[in-house]
């Protein structure tokens, strides 16, 4: 099968790190990607299926993992080397269309009984991740073992896989994923009709942590901070009350919870502000933000991929914030419970995401390809993907 690997090079990877993520370097860890012909993955056990890719992401993450923007803590917690490529659309053998849930948990693995998390449904924080049938990862797209959508074929056990709606389309789909995590950061956040809410970011995970939030738990007034014109369309088609440029956030906010602005050496703080602020971005700057403008005992919820970003934890000490990770998907306590997939599938058809999708490449384009979806915002895209539908028999 023609898939893209990633083979690790600490070597490259560190030199990349270690210049920032400067265009001249990062062009070279592209050499970490090999586009070849490889064995299909064989499956795992009698529960797991073969899956043929058809439109696949290229996510943030798999973006950081080529610049040096990954945290070294997920290093031990992927086994090497893959096939990059969790957000996907694809279909079984027998044509039927899915998206897979990437997260490899207990159940995934052949763990009986399942761990702590997994049992309470939170499968995408499973304490065996480098146990059972298969290597070690937190999700398909970074386990050996598994396959990725940046392949032909992968593997997935059969809990993984969801149908996807005769009317959704790929272009729609292949954006499950993402917005699942969103969802559950939302449904992790609680905003209530009375409070003030802040997305900062607004690439794929911002839109749709909008597109949550107004959906799930709808604020008084939400405000997307975004940077490039053709975000601000799509955050106010999301839902957003009020799209702010990322240097007017402080006085926008300010204006919005009547709180009093502050000045300091730095960057300006808030007397007051958000009550809830959802951080997509996963950088030093945005996250220095966004405690600052989030009120005292507010709620920050980081689900921006961070790597090792400087952050001044003063405000957070003072202000007594509650600071919390969204991270996956699982079992949502909603009524009755159920899984985020499971609400993704059921409210995308509304949110029209194939609009949120593309440009498509081919995998044998990879490089123009990460090159496109490296700069996305500012050539006005939201999710580049790779397009392997005409590799299907």
């Amino acid at each position: 099968m023609l898939a893209l690997q990633y083979v690790r090079s600490i070597p490259s990877y560190a030199l990349i790190k270690a210049s920032g993520g400067r265009p001249d370097v990062a062009t070279s860890t592209i050499s970490m990607i090999h586009l070849g012909d490889l064995a299909e993955p064989p499956l795992p056990g009698p529960d797991w299926v073969r899956v043929r890719s058809r439109v696949t992401g290229i996510c943030g993450s798999d973006l950081a993992a080529l610049t040096g923007h990954a945290s070294f803590y997920l290093d031990p917690l992927t086994s090497y080397p893959f096939i990059p490529g969790h957000e996907l659309v694809g279909q079984l053998m027998d044509g039927t269309r899915v998206v897979v849930e990437p997260a490899l948990g207990c159940k995934v693995r052949g763990i009986d009984p399942p761990c702590a998390r997994c049992a309470e449904g939170r499968y995408g924080l499973c304490e065996n991740v480098t146990e059972g049938s298969i290597g070690t990862g937190l999700q398909t797209g970074y386990c050996e073992d598994t396959g990725g959508g940046w392949g032909e074929v992968l593997v997935a056990h059969e809990s993984q896989v969801h149908k996807v709606p005769d009317a959704l389309p790929d272009e729609a789909a292949v954006l499950i994923e993402p917005l699942s995590c969103c969802i559950h950061a939302a449904l992790r956040a609680q905003a209530t009709e009375d409070e003030v809410v802040v997305v900062f970011g607004a690439g794929a995970i911002g839109l749709l942590t909008v597109a949550a939030v107004r959906r799930f738990t709808p604020p008084k007034r939400l405000i997307a901070v975004a940077k490039h014109p053709t975000q601000r369309e799509h955050a106010r088609r999301l839902g957003a009350d009020q799209v702010v440029a990322p240097d007017e956030v402080f006085q926008r906010v300010r204006f919005a919870t009547g709180a009093r602005r502050i000045d300091g050496m730095d960057r300006p703080l808030l007397l007051g502000g958000a009550d809830v602020t959802f951080e997509c971005v996963g950088r030093a700057s945005s996250l220095n933000d966004a405690v600052r403008l989030t009120r005292a005992g507010g709620r920050l919820v980081v689900i921006g991929m961070p790597g090792e970003e400087r952050v001044d934890w003063a405000p957070i000490w003072q202000r007594e914030l509650q600071v919390t990770g969204a991270y996956a998907y699982g079992v949502e306590k909603v009524k009755p419970p159920r899984r985020t997939f499971e609400l993704a599938l059921e409210v995308a058809p509304e949110l029209e995401l194939e609009r949120l999708s593309g440009p498509f490449f081919p995998l044998s384009e990879y490089r123009e390809a990460i090159e496109y979806a490296s700069a996305s915002g500012r050539l006005g895209a939201v999710r580049v993907c790779f397009d392997l539908r005409g590799l299907i028999p």
